[in-house]
């Protein structure tokens, strides 16, 4: 019979990000029938027929198969270049649609336009197409306007804000916004060209007047989640968007979807901006990223998770 103390050690490791694959070296290895079988008949991984034969649960063998490649799919990501990275990241979020539609806001925003043209050209290489007809096609719905120019976007990169233009296209923003009753904003040409087309630095500013208007920043404006709020948040606090999608991701009850933004986040920002977003993360959160990755990841996928994090000195 199983000891109790392997069998939930197992058990273990068989839950949570990716598998404990030490353990199942150290104690299925050695096991011998009796003990698997214990071990099936105690467990809520197998199930049994109207025959009493012991199998897997369809279930659990999609999900185990989905945490075993987690790392696999974590180390491709991360010795891939960051332009074939990105290219391939957001081709998955096209095919995915709407709910992925976050992944392209967040590539198309948070990198340089040096970086955003290099994605667009790996696209290029790799898929035979651009990414900006793929969007279009695909893209359906109020979207589909400003996730087109999103990714078509060359920002100025420079400092120099203009104030008054700045002040002019605030009052814009807050007029589309109180009037999304009745249009909505990402259906309005005005947004969707002062969002795509102006550089990180005047927007920090419009948002900056935004709220000496509205009273309430842009992102406390839009209320729903959508890709107008993605946009806001990725251009201006980029680092309060991270840390929603690594929560998000460590929820016990996301879905696979919502999950991979662990992975996507700490691979697409160990050599960027991941030290910032640990430090904020722990300041919101009251314990740190390490922390959380420790509670709830396993095996070889725990360990280049944090190995990531620790570069440079990160937590």
């Amino acid at each position: 019979m199983a000891e109790t103390n392997e069998v939930e050690a197992l058990t273990r490791a068989f839950s949570g990000f990716g598998v404990d694959e030490k353990s199942f070296v150290a104690i299925l290895g050695k096991w011998h029938p009796e003990q698997r079988q214990s071990f099936r008949k105690g467990t809520q991984f197998f199930v049994q027929d109207e025959r009493s034969f012991e199998r897997w649960a369809d279930e659990h063998v999609k999900k185990l198969s989905r945490e075993f490649l987690r790392f696999k799919s974590a180390v491709v990501l991360w010795t891939m270049h960051p332009w074939e990275r990105d290219a391939r990241l957001m081709r998955d979020a096209v095919i995915d649609g709407s709910k992925s539609y976050n992944v392209v806001v967040e590539i198309a925003c948070t990198r340089t336009s040096e970086e955003l043209l290099g994605a667009r050209r790996a696209y290029h290489s790799i898929f035979d197409r651009s990414i900006e007809e793929d969007v279009a096609y695909n893209a359906d719905g109020v979207e589909r306007k400003l996730l087109v120019a999103l990714v078509s976007a060359y920002r100025y990169e420079g400092t120099k804000v203009h104030e008054d233009v700045a002040k002019l296209e605030a009052k814009t923003l807050c007029g589309a916004i109180k009037n999304g009753a009745k249009k909505n904003p990402m259906e309005d040409d005005d947004v969707v060209r002062i969002l795509s087309t102006r550089s990180k630095p005047h927007l920090v500013s419009v948002f900056k007047h935004y709220k000496d208007i509205s009273g309430k920043t842009l992102d406390e404006d839009l209320v729903a989640d959508s890709s107008l709020k993605d946009t806001a948040q990725c251009i201006s606090t980029p680092h309060t968007y991270f840390i929603k999608v690594l929560d998000d991701a460590m929820n016990p009850t996301a879905d696979e979807n919502t999950k991979e933004g662990l992975t996507r986040v700490i691979v697409t920002r160990a050599d960027h901006d991941m030290k910032v977003i640990t430090e904020e993360y722990h300041k919101q959160k009251g314990v740190t990223l390490t922390e959380r990755i420790e509670h709830m990841a396993n095996g070889n996928f725990k360990d280049f998770l944090l190995t990531l994090l620790a570069r440079g000195g990160f937590n």
